[in-house]
């Protein structure tokens, strides 16, 4: 007996020092599976209280009355299954007659309480069939990706959801994005993260950031174009839409249309050509937006016109020749002039980190997802790298990155500088990787001592 006592100490010590320190080992080795039996011993009762029962049907009430039997009681949507994750438990659902997804939704917060979850979401997989997602921790206090995840051409991890799903940045289904955040906001370490997954892909990397480069030129062996004032952002982007002319002629010419071609080979776009005659698809960063639409005089008011102009042609036009923005600023709002709302509009996917004003939520969510403005203006200052990220769909997610120091940006950059194409349109931004000389200090003018 007392070395069953001695063990079961040692043996609750550790699950409390993992629970601390290690939370995602202790919800592998003890949380799944307690959390499980709560939820299997809880759970008719607790569909009950929030209201997630019907009552019995017709023709059991019936059955019951004519065999002299008890009347049944309410029914719960049935478990098809309950797997536990390395973040917490899935559970499916099968609804029953009468039942919404928008019930489950609804209650998703009353049943974080019951089952004693961190937190709980919920979609609708397809008819009558709900997933509902419990997670057993804080997994975006320390973001840890899984050691495996599901890359493919144009897509690439970035961040973990709340749900302990990976997030995704897919190219192909959301061509252009709209990232926001303010100073120290995490920002920047989302924008390394899609560098560098975005680095060992067959991509051309074209950059403007009218900071004098300090966020993007250490990354510059894996760039094709750069461009750091907004001088030569306005000839970068001019270049980029006669590239896109270019892809769009070699389209044309390669579209089979003729009457002996199968329909499912007629080519639309670059990904429908044959791989030997693809061109090499282009994503264009943006760092600071703002920078690019504000002006003094009217010769930058004619040179910010010039600049929205091809950023509103990229956006409209350079889906189908392979060519994705993505835009990020600490400020976007339609003060910035006309052509921001038209941008704004051709921007599909969005995602807002720690924004100082609720007019850059509402221009990041205003119109696809009302409800995420306030979740995007909640996020606290101590929380760098959470964000709200949603589409068009009306969705949206609560997410933060895994933290990337620059130095490690810089390395996977360096370690795939082969990958990096060279486009003739764009040759004359092609950044130097000459080591620069330093610069002299400044002369700093000694201040007269007083009698």
């Amino acid at each position: 007996m007392t070395w069953f006592t001695v063990a079961l100490v040692l043996v609750v010590a550790a699950a409390g020092l993992l629970r601390w320190r290690r939370p995602a080992w202790y919800w592998l080795a003890f949380g799944a599976t307690l959390a499980g039996l709560r939820v299997l011993i809880r759970y008719g009762s607790v569909m009950d209280a929030c209201g997630l029962t019907v009552p019995p049907s017709r023709w059991r009430l019936a059955l019951a009355r004519a065999a002299n039997r008890p009347i049944p009681g309410p029914r719960a949507p049935r478990i098809l299954r309950l797997r536990p994750t390395r973040t917490g438990l899935v559970m499916r659902l099968k609804l029953r007659p009468g039942q919404d997804a928008f019930d489950i939704a609804a209650a998703s917060d009353r049943l974080r309480h019951s089952f004693a979850m961190y937190g709980v979401t919920s979609r609708e997989v397809r008819s009558g069939v709900v997933e509902v997602r419990m997670t057993g921790y804080d997994v975006l206090k320390r973001v840890q990706m899984p050691a495996t995840t599901d890359v493919r051409p144009m897509r690439v991890p970035v961040a973990l959801r709340e749900d302990g799903a990976v997030h995704y940045r897919d190219y192909r289904s959301v061509p252009h994005a709209l990232t926001l955040g303010a100073t120290e906001s995490g920002k920047s370490v989302y924008q390394r993260n899609l560098v560098a997954g975005l680095a060992a892909q067959d991509v051309a990397l074209v950059g403007i950031d009218c900071k004098q480069g300090v966020e993007l030129f250490p990354l510059a062996r894996r760039f094709s174009a750069l461009a750091d004032t907004p001088d030569t952002a306005a000839d970068l982007l001019d270049a980029l839409v006669a590239h896109m002319e270019g892809v769009y002629q070699l389209i044309r010419a390669e579209q089979r249309i003729t009457s002996d071609v199968a329909d499912a080979e007629i080519a639309a776009d670059i990904w429908d050509l044959p791989e030997h005659l693809r061109p090499v698809p282009v994503v264009v960063l943006v760092d600071e937006v703002a920078e690019l639409a504000l002006f003094t005089n009217k010769e930058q008011e004619k040179r910010r016109d010039r600049i929205i102009t091809a950023l509103v042609r990229l956006a409209q036009l350079g889906r189908a020749a392979g060519i994705y923005l993505e835009i990020c600023g600490q400020r976007f709002g339609s003060e910035l002039g006309k052509g921001i709302t038209m941008l704004r509009a051709q921007l599909t996917g969005r995602t807002a980190h720690r924004v100082n004003d609720e007019t850059s939520a509402n221009m990041a969510f205003g119109d696809i997802a009302p409800d995420a403005v306030l979740a995007a203006i909640q996020i606290p200052a101590e929380m760098r790298g959470v964000a709200i990220t949603g589409d068009s769909t009306g969705g949206w997610h609560r997410i933060r990155a895994p933290h990337t120091t620059l130095r490690q940006a810089v390395n996977t950059c360096n370690r795939h500088a082969d990958k990096t194409p060279d486009l003739p349109a764009l040759a004359p931004f092609r950044p130097a990787l000459g080591i620069p000389a330093p610069a002299d200090a400044p002369a700093v003018e000694s201040i007269p001592a007083t009698a």
